[in-house]
């Protein structure tokens, strides 16, 4: 059977490989890679579908899989399987509209942070610098000064593009006019922008394992 139809290529993100939405029942976090590895890689032998990651999305992957304790089966597999490529910041073009929505943003952005930054002090002006009744190791300044960080990043951060590593895997898809993979909502967003096709992470194994069915059985190769 013919498989050009089939030849397309994704750029993966971290985000893709660690949710919890590419588990089976009760599968632990390193069967779950292993499998996707070995989707990712019987792909490619079979149908000629490349998976990419730049070297940034390399790295904060592998310390989160280093973070986890997984066994060294799927560096091995990852290295292997999955390209590693820089993006060509310096000749692919971003469309102006793209800066001006980030910049336009940003800008509203700051004004959020403003916002709860303020409201933070006003609270601590009328805080007792005393320790919590449920946490000793706490003044209700502590509590409000935590507060104060989740809400400004939230604020700041969420759904903006915030990384290199957002930043290089939306050049690197662009750059070979990839398909991204990503579970992260504010990437998904971005792809809009940037004119990009995406999958959902966790519809990225079904996705491989149907293209696979249509694999003749006598001619399918497997890393198995």
């Amino acid at each position: 059977m013919a498989t050009e139809a089939f030849k397309q290529r994704f750029v993966l993100d971290t985000s893709l490989f660690i949710t919890d939405e590419i588990r089976r029942d009760d599968e632990s976090l390193e069967d779950a890679v292993l499998r996707l590895l070995e989707l990712i890689a019987n792909a490619r032998l079979n149908l000629g579908i490349s998976c990419y990651v730049p070297p940034t999305i390399h790295d904060e992957l592998t310390t989160m899989l280093e973070a986890r304790d997984v066994d060294d089966e799927i560096y091995s597999k990852l290295n292997t399987w999955v390209i590693r490529k820089h993006p060509n910041r310096y000749e692919v073009s971003v469309p102006a509209n793209v800066v001006f929505s980030f910049v336009d943003e940003m800008s509203d952005r700051v004004d959020r942070g403003l916002r709860v930054s303020e409201k933070a002090v006003r609270e601590v002006e009328e805080a007792a610098d005393e320790p919590l009744e449920d946490h000793e190791h706490m003044t209700e300044i502590d509590a409000i000064v935590s507060d104060l960080r989740e809400k400004y990043r939230r604020a700041m951060r969420t759904g903006v593009l915030d990384s290199r590593e957002d930043f290089d895997l939306l050049i690197l898809a662009r750059e070979l006019e990839a398909g991204v993979v990503t579970e992260d909502n504010g990437i998904i967003d971005w792809t809009e922008d940037f004119g990009l096709r995406y999958i959902r992470g966790r519809e990225f194994p079904d996705l491989l394992e149907q293209y696979l069915t249509a694999v003749d059985s006598e001619s399918k190769r497997t890393i198995e």
